[in-house]
């Protein structure tokens, strides 16, 4: 997953936090960035086709966007699941999101095959706590 993956993903995680176009300011406080960033790289992920940004309203994802989005969201569950149930790492989150960005689309596909993922998908990911809604039960319980 690419640096405009993850500006993807956030971007569909925005929306669904906003109901509605992602805003500036939720986009660098998501992916801990300037806003400066933020719209530099929305600028390129329009060039792009991928996204659709209106000045004070927000930026909305194409249907190509969405698609990526779905895979990159759907790639760091993977990994987030990962070390979480099998590997049993505390602080998951944090290490999935150093990873999201180095684990190939391979990498991803055989670490699914070793995890039990749900078919929800990644529409189990809840945007308010940050990880799968199915998950974080699980992570109470590793931790015991």
């Amino acid at each position: 997953m690419n640096t405009a993956d993850q500006y993807l993903k956030a971007v569909y995680l925005a929306q669904r936090l906003e109901d509605g176009p992602a805003s500036t300011g939720t986009l660098a406080e998501m992916l801990e960035v300037s806003p400066a960033s933020v719209n530099e790289m929305v600028g390129k992920l329009e060039q792009r086709e991928l996204v659709e940004h209106e000045k004070y309203k927000g930026t909305q994802l194409t249907d190509e966007g969405l698609d990526r989005a779905h895979h990159a969201l759907q790639t760091y569950c993977i990994i987030e699941r990962f070390l979480s149930n099998v590997l049993e790492v505390e602080a998951f989150r944090e290490e999935a999101r150093a990873l999201e960005s180095v684990i190939d689309d391979t990498v991803a596909e055989r670490l699914d095959t070793i995890i039990d993922r749900r078919e929800e998908c990644p529409d189990c990911f809840d945007a308010d706590m940050d990880c799968c809604e199915f998950l974080e039960p699980e992570a109470s319980g590793n931790a015991d």
